[in-house]
């Protein structure tokens, strides 16, 4: 005899976690021999290295909802505080201790609360953040990507993606992802991604009539 069914939303996040600690352990790879210099290179986030991002990315998956909310009770609702603190909190004494606390946290399943697949969006949209002023590029499964791309399409949640996207067809030249209507705007799945992210320089990687005003909102604050 069988138990229940899953709840549709239980069984989302089941299904995505993977693909999280997935994406975790390739970023823990990739930085695995970078030296402490290269550690302070400036990130895709303004004002943050590479090194703060990965302290951000092990923060959020360390706060469960109850620690988020008391966070944010504590800055008194200044997100951005609550941000700069629960990386402090992470970033440890060296790189090396910056890294290992983030490899400790590849497999959790704990984060704050927005859907599990905002959270696998945030370790692609946070990876590249660190990896494209590295250097380093990684291969993402097609599918993983598009995942994130229909989930911000649909969503403002953390980031105003949908609002970036609105008006405009997005359509993926690599993969099935194509969304909306309007003026064109087709390149990778990731590429389209983080532009929806809000990251300028994706932008130059894209074609179409509709390129200029994607561009505009990713600079508009």
């Amino acid at each position: 005899m069988t138990g229940p069914a899953p709840k549709p939303d239980r069984a989302r996040a089941t299904d995505v976690w993977p693909l999280v600690h997935a994406e975790r352990a390739a970023l823990t790879a990739d930085l695995a021999d970078l030296t402490d210099e290269r550690w302070a290179t400036p990130s895709l986030c303004t004002g943050l290295t590479v090194r703060e991002v990965l302290a951000h990315l092990t923060a959020g998956a360390s706060l469960n909802p109850v620690r988020w909310l008391a966070g944010v009770i504590r800055c008194r609702f200044d997100f951005d505080k609550q941000v700069a603190m629960r990386l402090a909190e992470q970033l440890g004494a060296t790189p090396a201790e910056t890294l290992d606390r983030f490899h400790r946290v590849a497999t959790s399943t704990t984060k704050p609360p927005v859907p599990t697949v905002a959270m696998l969006g945030e370790t692609i949209a946070h990876g590249e953040d660190i990896r494209r002023p590295l250097g380093i590029r990684r291969d993402y499964p097609i599918e993983t990507v598009t995942r994130v791309a229909q989930y911000y399409q649909g969503s403002d949640l953390p980031v105003l993606t949908k609002k970036r996207s609105t008006g405009l067809r997005l359509a993926a030249t690599d993969g099935p992802f194509t969304t909306g209507s309007g003026p064109l705007v087709s390149g990778t799945t990731l590429a389209l991604t983080m532009a929806m992210a809000g990251r300028t320089a994706y932008c130059d990687e894209l074609q179409g009539d509709g390129v200029a005003a994607l561009r505009e909102r990713c600079t508009a604050r």
